[in-house]
């Protein structure tokens, strides 16, 4: 229990520190792709320091999960470029209700009434997000953001399979991936100084750091209940951003976060309590 209490605060540090992204990402006037290259270039030298010597085992979990890392960064970058920074983060974590379904499906999980009826329930709140506004970039913006609350959550499951080995080299292999792929278009569109401090404190602080943090949460607290902490994330990620650059979400996209947030937190409080206490048919004769 020590071990699990230990990584709920290294959930909360990783969440505030994350919580930095769409502030910064923002702020750097660059091709999407260049600021998720720059991004995981740094962190993967970070990581490279932390680790010295990565345990590279080529697995199906270690693979699945990097290749999944890498869309996520990608996909976040490019939709908080393209939509408001809480569009990006509120419609990523819907992430918690596919881990419900790929926990079942990749990790042998029991899946429940309440996840479906929790997926209707996200799914109303994630369509308000497209009403808010029509123009056609922030539609695609928010079509991006969806797509990344489902590779964060395939990258979720696949570092839990990795719960008895390492899962910070998946996170280090994801970084170099992201890298190759996007620091060519630097040559497109490059920061100015400014950009790359800024790019610094991405790849160091709101990312190298906080997934080594993440990394060793997640062997000691289950997918769902990590998930639910970092629900710190969306609280704070667009906060940030209203108070430095004004940028004000919607009313509609104020009251489908809300949804989200409530539908996915009580999904994984739910997910906590034994099952005979959500198991509608169970009857106490004690």
């Amino acid at each position: 229990m020590d071990e699990r209490k230990k990584a709920w605060l290294l959930l909360a540090a990783t969440a505030t520190m994350w919580s930095l992204g769409g502030l910064l990402i923002k702020s750097v006037n660059a091709h999407p792709l260049a600021i998720a290259g720059a991004r995981g270039g740094i962190a993967a030298i970070v990581m490279l320091l932390i680790l010295k010597k990565p345990q590279i085992n080529w697995s199906f979990p270690q693979i699945g999960a990097a290749l999944a890392y890498s869309a996520t960064t990608i996909l976040f970058v490019t939709a908080t470029k393209t939509t408001t920074a809480a569009n990006a983060i509120l419609l990523q974590f819907t992430a918690p209700v596919y881990v419900a379904f790929l926990a079942a499906w990749l990790l042998k999980e029991k899946t429940r009434l309440y996840d479906w009826v929790t997926v209707f329930i996200v799914l109303g709140g994630m369509s308000l997000f497209f009403l808010d506004n029509l123009s056609t970039d922030r539609i695609w913006g928010n079509i991006i953001a969806a797509g990344s609350g489902v590779t964060f959550a395939l990258s979720t499951v696949f570092m839990r399979m990795q719960k008895d080995g390492s899962p910070l080299e998946s996170i280090f292999l994801g970084n170099i991936l992201t890298a190759v792929i996007g620091l060519p278009f630097l040559s497109v569109s490059a920061p100015n100084a400014h950009g790359w401090l800024l790019l610094l404190i991405l790849g160091v602080v709101q990312l190298g750091i906080p997934y080594t943090l993440y990394a060793k949460a997640i062997k000691h607290a289950p997918a769902l209940e990590a998930i639910l902490i970092l629900v710190i994330e969306p609280l704070l990620n667009p906060l940030w951003v209203f108070l430095m650059l004004g940028e004000k979400p919607g009313p509609l996209v104020l009251t489908g976060g809300a949804i989200v947030i409530a539908a996915v937190t009580i999904r994984c409080v739910l997910a906590a309590l034994p099952e005979k206490a959500t198991d509608p048919g169970y009857v106490d004769n004690g």
